[in-house]
């Protein structure tokens, strides 16, 4: 970054992005799930937000259906209503394991899938199989699908699988706001199939111009192998220390296997999160995420925990949580 402010290079780059970003990048689906994509097909965006704007804009008409879980990353259902179609919000909860299955998708109409692995709020990783039956149905229903990767590398059991590994026909994104540790930079990426790269350039030129280029320069040094696997490791021990403290105060559904949250049930306490998480935020001052946020299935009793801070911050603030309930 400091290079490129000295070299000021601060002009707008192609609306693609920095070709030197998209061939890192290209590498880095090389090394991580042995597929090989083209750069071509990659768009670099201004963060992931601006990332499934585009998706939703070169997938859904006025009037089409998208379908996503419930509980999910709230946005989605705005994109969708600023497009003028459809969320349909699919039901996912313990009793599923908080995943997708085809009786599950079977129910509903939809023109597009909307999956997010690792997910949020509950950290839910899916699967190869998961994965390879989710595109099966969408190709053989001839429905589109988004796959939002944004929390790979930060998956704990097992390993993170891409959509790429079994058809190009899908939009894939991710971002380096969260394992690559670079928030507030507002860089990502998006992968599109062959026949979308001209009218997603087209959507990109009009929307945005081009995703920072400050902020993709630095993106081009983000591929260090060593220090994310660092990445990894501190945010591993958060989560175990985390859940090991919340799991005896309130019920986990199942311990996350990526992303950084707990997502907890908390009705032996309250069936109001979104009154609870207020006073324990005026209480002692803990700030956590009310579970409806995330939707309407069953979310009313459930919290979201985040565990990106240090383990003596994440401690102080069991302790509170200690004293507030009693």
């Amino acid at each position: 970054l400091g290079k490129a402010v000295e070299r000021r290079l601060f002009s707008y780059t192609e609306s693609m992005g920095l070709g030197i970003l998209r061939e890192k990048i290209a590498g880095h689906y090389r090394r991580v799930y042995g597929v090989d994509v083209d750069p071509s097909r990659i768009l670099v965006t201004p963060g992931t937000s601006i990332a499934f704007m585009v998706a939703y804009q070169l997938l859904l008409d006025a009037g089409k259906r998208i379908a996503m879980p419930d509980p999910g990353y709230p946005c989605y259902k705005n994109f969708a209503h600023m497009v003028d179609a459809e969320p349909v919000f699919l039901p996912v909860g313990p009793e599923t394991g908080y995943r997708l299955s085809t009786g599950i998708l079977d129910e509903y109409d939809f023109d597009v899938l909307h999956v997010s692995s690792p997910s949020n709020p509950t950290g839910t990783v899916c699967s190869a199989g998961e994965m390879e039956v989710i595109v099966s149905y969408c190709r053989e229903r001839k429905a589109g699908l988004v796959s939002d990767e944004l929390y790979h590398g930060l998956v704990y059991e097992g390993r993170a699988v891409t959509a790429l590994e079994y058809t190009d026909d899908a939009i894939v994104i991710n971002g380096f706001s969260k394992y690559f540790c670079m928030p507030g930079m507002r860089i990502g990426w998006m992968i599109v199939p062959e026949r979308f790269v001209r009218p997603a350039e087209i959507i990109a030129q009009n929307l945005y111009i081009a995703a920072p280029t400050l902020s993709q320069y630095a993106a081009v040094e983000a591929f260090d192998y060593d220090y994310l696997a660092g990445v990894r490791e501190t945010f591993r021990r958060r989560r175990d220390f985390l859940y090991g403290e919340l799991n005896g105060i309130f019920g986990i559904d199942a311990k996350p296997e990526g992303a950084f949250y707990l997502w907890c049930d908390i009705s032996q306490y309250s069936r109001d999160a979104a009154a609870f998480s207020e006073k324990l935020l005026e209480s002692v001052h803990i700030a956590v995420t009310p579970g409806i946020d995330f939707g309407a299935n069953g979310t009313g009793s459930h919290l979201r925990f985040a565990y990106t801070r240090e383990i003596p911050h994440l401690a102080e603030g069991v302790e509170r949580l200690r004293r507030f309930l009693g």
